[in-house]
């Protein structure tokens, strides 16, 4: 589900305050996940937890302008959802086990501002996402169907942010949740764990979904702000609850290592202001070295169950290389362009072909990296991605082909929808051609 928009709320003519809409907006980023979560295990449908969610949110947007965000405005939240989901329960005279635990519930709870000053429990909450994780990428769903899903409820990313995560149009990504949604509420599907024997099934599915939620942290693919830590460490946290109740399984390692390895950067990776700095300019002396501790060791678990590398893990090995570098050009360049190929191999995409041309770049110079790039001009899902062009500008500035530079680098600018990013696109340009753009 996105966040709430600018229209009056619920229809009933109070329009939504900007400063009382950000909050919420900044909040649902960071709760959003556990909120619809713990609606889920309580009312035991997903759909209709979103919806009381939303629900909530519409309520908070007309009463937070008057009397103020709350202490703990994620339980406030759910407290407001959970007494909308008794009240109709009770309007539809369905009086079960599941309206009285949460009659019950609120009974006990503190009678002023809607659960204001109720108990946030964390453990509990973290269960309850890595429970909606494995919910929505059910087997009963195609694996596009679970990755789609399980981004927009526990990510909380818009069809925008997941049309550029998984390089589909908008409709598809819509007609996906749509669908998805309704197979799990047709199935009842019930709010719980899968058994042992299950793990293996959906495994792969529940990996890349942290994998694509870290990348949105990591490089926001929309918005004002270039890196959302807030994202990146919620997918690092639950890769690692996840390695742990499937310790035999080294792709989760893996990923964990590759999580641990990008997230040691990001001090580095922004200006104070909050200005991408790309990783040649990094200051390494920032990068956080328990973190890269953590990810070699989480590499060499997964090397040690002895099954070889995965995808995960052989950008991880991608990723040892940078961390253990000294400096750029003191980067072991050919060891990333054998690992790009064997990743070619395990997991074929164009971004990684892409990837692979900027090692091969850095390994035998940027001609050799632009010829790769000229085999993907015309690939579908690059159409309309602002990466290649964006590369593409880069070599041909080392090239020393600063109008070709400056055509490519104008493209990427008008694709991107990350804020920063496109200023950072639109100030090479400048730096090229000596003019504004």
């Amino acid at each position: 589900m996105s966040s709430p928009d600018s229209r009056s709320a619920g229809g009933s003519g109070v329009p939504y305050s900007g400063s009382a809409r950000a909050a919420v907006e900044a909040i649902w980023r960071i709760e959003s996940a556990r909120i619809i979560a713990t609606l889920t295990r309580a009312v035991g449908d997903f759909s209709r937890a979103e919806e009381l969610a939303q629900s909530a949110l519409v309520q908070a947007l007309v009463q937070w302008p008057s009397e103020g965000v709350p202490r703990n405005p994620g339980a406030w939240l759910t407290t407001v959802a959970k007494r909308r989901a008794v009240d109709d329960w009770r309007r539809d005279q369905r009086l079960d086990d599941r309206h009285r635990q949460l009659a019950s519930e609120l009974a006990t709870a503190p009678s002023t501002t809607a659960g204001a000053d109720q108990a946030w429990d964390r453990e509990e909450i973290t269960d309850d996402v890595l429970r909606l994780i494995f919910i929505s990428c059910h087997p009963i769903l195609g694996r596009d169907a679970r990755v789609t899903l399980t981004l927009r409820v526990v990510a909380g990313l818009s069809s925008d942010q997941l049309a550029a995560a998984l390089l589909v149009p908008v409709a598809t990504v819509q007609q996906r949740v749509v669908r998805a949604k309704k197979t799990l509420a047709e199935a009842d599907i019930p709010f719980a764990l899968p058994p042992p024997q299950e793990f293996t099934e959906r495994l792969g599915s529940v990996l890349n979904v942290l994998y694509l939620i870290f990348n949105e942290g990591y490089v926001a693919s929309s918005g004002e702000q270039w890196q959302r830590p807030d994202l990146a460490r919620e997918a690092l946290r639950l890769a690692r609850m996840l390695a742990e109740l499937v310790p035999d399984e080294p792709e989760a390692h893996g990923l964990v290592a590759l999580m641990e390895l990008h997230s040691s950067r990001t001090a580095a990776r922004t200006t104070a202001n909050g200005d991408p700095v790309l990783l040649a300019d990094q200051d390494r002396t920032r990068w956080d070295r328990s973190q890269i501790t953590r990810g070699l060791a989480a590499l060499d678990r997964m090397d040690a169950l002895g099954h070889g590398r995965g995808a995960y893990g052989l950008q991880a090995a991608i990723a040892r290389c940078h961390a253990v570098a000294p400096s750029v050009e003191q980067t072991d360049w050919d060891s990333i362009v054998t690992l790009y190929e064997a990743l070619g191999e395990v997991a074929p995409s164009p971004m990684v072909d892409l990837n692979r041309a900027v090692a091969v770049s850095m390994a035998t110079g940027p001609a050799d990296g632009l010829a790769i790039l000229d085999t993907l001009t015309d690939h579908p899902m690059l159409r309309g991605h602002h990466l290649l062009p964006g590369v593409r500008g880069e070599l041909l500035i080392r090239l020393d082909r600063p109008e070709e530079a400056a055509i490519e680098l104008q493209r990427a600018a008008e694709l991107t929808a990350n804020v920063r990013e496109r200023q950072v696109l639109l100030d090479k340009i400048t730096k090229l051609t000596g003019r504004d753009e």
